[in-house]
């Protein structure tokens, strides 16, 4: 894995839906997750899902907060190698 920060996106959310509510943050700056961590929980007008962590790393940047509506594609986090 690069040592470079990545920058994370909304993923999509299947059946049309194109965007979400962020509930909240699970992880917060500085946390270190793993692959498949809860990174944030949002919410669509079908049902409250979990955003989890594609890859290990160190979280190092929040692109939103809580109760902004985030779009498929847009960035959500920035995550580095440890």
């Amino acid at each position: 894995m690069s040592d470079s920060a990545a920058d994370m996106c909304v993923p999509g959310f299947g059946h049309g839906l194109g965007e979400a509510l962020l509930i909240e943050w699970v992880a917060a700056v500085g946390d270190h997750v793993e692959r498949g961590d809860v990174i944030a929980v949002v919410e669509t007008d079908k049902a409250s899902t979990e955003i989890v962590a594609e890859r290990g790393g160190r979280v190092t940047a929040l692109a939103a907060q809580a109760g902004a509506i985030l779009r498929s594609g847009e960035v959500l986090y920035r995550l580095a190698a440890d």
